[in-house]
């Protein structure tokens, strides 16, 4: 099977690639069928043969997954999404929505106790009132 990937060059921490044709058994950086462009991902650089692109993907060569991205960049073929990456996105997308049914069931729990703490401090003032009022009832016919 032919593959389209990328050959490692240039210098050591300045790497470049080029982009290539090769058998699926061969080693990264073995000699290739055909050289069909270049990649520089330091300056972002990209140059295509989109003839001799074409004819590959034509013949049946598989692109691995970064000289996919590239050819999608470069407008060789549509993107597709992957069934892989449609479930993982419903995962995320799933586990925001029970993330913010927490959030919201965490608020409503606080709002609630926030509630029934005014409640109750409504009801201790109250009840302090009633007794100071008790007290001063009681207070004032002995001072009669």
């Amino acid at each position: 099977m032919i593959k389209l990937r990328l050959k490692r060059f240039g210098k050591k921490r300045e790497t470049s690639f080029r982009i290539v044709a090769c058998n699926s058994t061969s080693r990264r950086d073995g000699r290739p069928l055909e050289e069909l462009g270049f990649y520089n991902p330091r300056t972002n650089e990209t140059r295509l043969d989109t003839e001799g692109l074409r004819r590959r993907l034509d013949q049946g060569a598989q692109p691995s997954d970064t000289v996919r991205g590239l050819l999608e960049k470069g407008g060789m073929i549509t993107k597709t999404i992957r069934a892989a990456e449609t479930v993982g996105k419903a995962k995320q997308a799933a586990a925001r929505e029970a993330e913010l049914k927490a959030a919201a069931k965490a608020a409503a729990e606080a709002k609630a106790a926030e509630l029934a703490a005014a409640e109750a401090a409504k009801a201790e003032a109250a009840a302090a009132e009633a007794a100071e009022s008790e007290t001063s009832a009681e207070a004032a016919p002995e001072e009669a």
